[in-house]
């Protein structure tokens, strides 16, 4: 069984109507047929944390191979994601078992650089990678399983880190833009749901300010464990390039596929819910902060072109504020 770590999309087993799990006699009974006949049940994974072969067919190091496996006192049981899963080998059967529990939908993430081993069009398109994710692709539609794909799921490629920052340099926007283009051209004939980033805000929290994630930077007073960085200014800078990255992808789609592949392209954001303690001027308007610090940071850019006021009055780093003054507009975000 290699599927150990599904995100649920909607974490209800039904197989069959006549199954219903033991519970209170009060509490209603949920079946299937509850649902309208389009409602999606499904499950999803990341890359990095079910393929393994994280060193076969050509595959290049992302940032979460040098996290995990050069620090592995940062990860909780030292693990790494060299073999994880190995959904690479073992991916026929989890697509088994993905139609035994009565799925008819699949979220999985495509490893950048596996079809791109340094991370761009220079350094040469991997054929074993594409082959790969068609054969998952193919497995999944043979089952009356709807494939969802997420093109970026935290896992840049080392060799743009090495080069530019990663998401840090403003270069990430071309070669992400190259990237989408490939996932687009060689799967999107079959793979009708596209989803350009995942949680670009755990991107940001996770790994530019707590820095407890891949690529662990962080200020020395926020963590002292952190592998450098800057959380005054990083954080920003990499949200700008994600947003900016998620646009080009959409450019690309808009302009080239989707007028003949005919699918949807959007993007995963994740987000608290904040409401504010008291009814108090004050602390109504904390709670407007804390949402436009995290949720409206990356929606409001996509629906107006612009960044939230509240984001842009309360940074007070010029160098900062001068990437957010720009206008969005143009970037195909919204």
């Amino acid at each position: 069984m290699a599927i150990k770590y599904f995100y649920l999309l909607v974490f209800i087993v039904l197989a069959s109507d006549k199954v219903v799990a033991k519970r209170h006699s009060s509490t209603p009974k949920l079946r299937k047929s509850d649902f309208s006949e389009d409602f999606i049940f499904g499950a999803a994974t990341s890359a990095y944390q079910v393929e393994g072969a994280a060193h076969e067919d050509g595959r290049g190091p992302s940032i979460w191979d040098t996290f995990s496996e050069k620090y592995p006192e940062k990860i909780k049981d030292g693990s790494n994601g060299s073999i994880a899963d190995d959904s690479y080998h073992l991916y026929k059967e989890d697509v088994g078992l993905l139609h035994q529990i009565g799925f008819n939908a699949y979220r999985f993430s495509i490893s950048w650089s596996r079809i791109l081993p340094r991370g761009n069009l220079k350094g040469g398109i991997n054929q074993a990678g594409i082959d790969y994710y068609n054969n998952l692709i193919n497995e999944l539609l043979s089952k009356g399983i709807k494939p969802f794909a997420t093109i970026f799921h935290w896992d840049t490629p080392q060799d743009l880190e090495d080069a530019y920052g990663g998401f840090r340099g403003a270069e990430i926007v071309n070669d992400f833009r190259d990237y989408a283009d490939i996932c687009f051209k060689n799967f999107g004939d079959r793979v009708k749901h596209w989803m350009t980033l995942n949680e670009p805000l755990t991107v940001v929290q996770q790994g530019y300010v707590a820095g407890v994630m891949a690529p662990g930077r962080c200020s020395q007073f926020t963590n002292p464990n952190c592998t450098g960085g800057n959380g005054a200014t990083e954080p920003y800078i990499v949200g700008h390039n994600l947003i900016l990255a998620h646009g080009e992808a959409v450019k690309v789609y808009r302009k080239k596929y989707k007028a003949s592949q005919k699918g949807q392209v959007g993007i995963a954001l994740n987000a608290g819910w904040n409401l504010p303690y008291t009814e108090s001027a004050e602390d109504r308007l904390a709670a407007a902060r804390a949402m436009a610090f995290t949720f409206d940071y990356f929606m409001e850019p996509l629906v107006t072109g612009k960044y939230p006021i509240d984001l842009f009055t309360w940074i007070s780093t010029m160098d900062v504020r001068d990437i957010l003054r720009n206008r969005l507009t143009g970037s195909g975000i919204y």
